[in-house]
C-alpha cells in the first residue's frame, strides 16, 4: 500500500472535516486559505484516494442512554491466527462494543463497550462478552469521565 503524500492544505482540510464533517466547500475553503475549486479539487482526491474513507454523525451517547463506558481487557486462551479471527468476528455482532483493539502486552484485546448504565453493562458482560470464543478472563475498567474523544466537540 503506497502512502499517499499530503501537503499542508490536505492535512487542514482533514483537521477540518474531523471536526465539522458537514462544513461546505465554500466555508472549507474560506478555513485553509485556497479558493473553492482547488479545495474541492483535494477534497475529490482525498476521497478518490482512500485518505477520507467516508462521513458519519456523531451522536451524543446521553440521548440514546449510552453515556456509561467501560474498557474490557480480554485474554484468550487460543491465539492463533483462526481463533483470532473467530473472536473478532464474534465481536462485530455485539453492538454494545464499540471499539476492539488487539494488543501487544499482558492481554490480547481491548474492548471500548458503552450502555446504558453499569447494570446494563453487567448484563453485556455476563450475556454476551464472557461468551465470546476463546475467552479466559476479562477484566473492567469503568469510565468515570470522557475527557477527549475522538470527533466530540470541546465543551465551551
Amino acid at each position: 500500500m503506497t502512502r499517499i503524500k499530503l501537503d499542508s492544505f490536505d492535512h487542514a482540510i482533514l483537521r477540518n472535516l474531523a471536526v465539522d464533517g458537514r462544513v461546505s466547500v465554500t466555508e472549507l475553503a474560506n478555513r485553509i486559505g485556497l479558493t473553492k475549486s482547488p479545495t474541492q479539487a483535494r477534497l475529490r482526491r482525498l476521497e478518490e484516494q482512500g485518505v477520507i474513507l467516508g462521513y458519519r454523525a456523531l451522536i451524543d451517547p446521553h440521548q440514546i442512554d449510552a453515556a456509561h463506558i467501560a474498557f474490557v481487557e480480554v485474554k484468550l486462551s487460543d491465539t492463533r491466527e483462526s481463533a483470532l479471527s473467530a473472536f473478532e468476528a464474534a465481536v462485530r455482532k455485539v453492538p454494545e462494543i464499540e471499539e476492539c483493539h488487539l494488543i501487544a502486552g499482558a492481554f490480547d484485546y481491548l474492548l471500548k463497550v458503552r450502555s446504558r448504565d453499569i447494570a446494563t453493562y453487567r448484563q453485556v458482560l455476563a450475556e454476551h462478552i464472557s461468551g465470546l470464543p476463546s475467552i479466559t478472563s476479562t477484566s473492567t475498567h469503568v469510565v468515570m469521565e470522557a475527557v477527549k474523544e475522538t470527533g466530540a466537540k470541546p465543551p465551551g
